[in-house]
C-alpha cells in the first residue's frame, strides 16, 4: 500500500504550511523536520482558534451557516489526531533508539 502524498495531509489540515516545510525536510535534513513539526503545531493552533471562534458565533446566533462551524471543528479534530499520532510515533522511535544503545 503506497504512502499517501503530502497533498493528502495538506487536504486534511487545509493549509500549505505542512507541505512546504515537509518538502524542505527532505532536502536539508533534520533541522527542517523540526520546522515542519513547528509548522504543523502552529497550523493546529490556527485551526482550533477558527473552530472556537465559529462555535462561539454559532452559540450566539451570529453564524449564517452552521456547516462552517461543523467543518472547522472536524478539521481541527482530524489535525489534532494526526499531530498526536506523529508525536506518538516519534516517542516510540526515540524509545527504540534508547533501547538499542543500552
Amino acid at each position: 500500500m503506497p504512502i499517501p502524498a503530502i497533498g493528502a495531509i495538506d487536504a486534511v489540515t487545509g493549509s500549505g504550511a505542512v507541505t512546504a516545510a515537509t518538502a524542505g525536510a527532505t532536502a536539508t535534513g533534520g533541522s527542517s523536520f523540526g520546522s515542519a513539526l513547528t509548522g504543523a503545531v502552529d497550523n493546529l493552533q490556527q485551526l482550533q482558534s477558527t473552530s472556537d471562534k465559529l462555535a462561539i458565533q454559532a452559540v450566539t446566533g451570529n453564524l449564517d451557516d452552521i456547516h462552517d462551524a461543523t467543518l472547522a471543528s472536524s478539521r481541527a479534530q482530524v489535525t489534532l489526531e494526526l499531530v498526536a499520532g506523529v508525536r506518538n510515533k516519534a516517542v516510540d522511535a526515540f524509545n527504540e533508539i534508547m533501547r538499542m544503545q543500552a
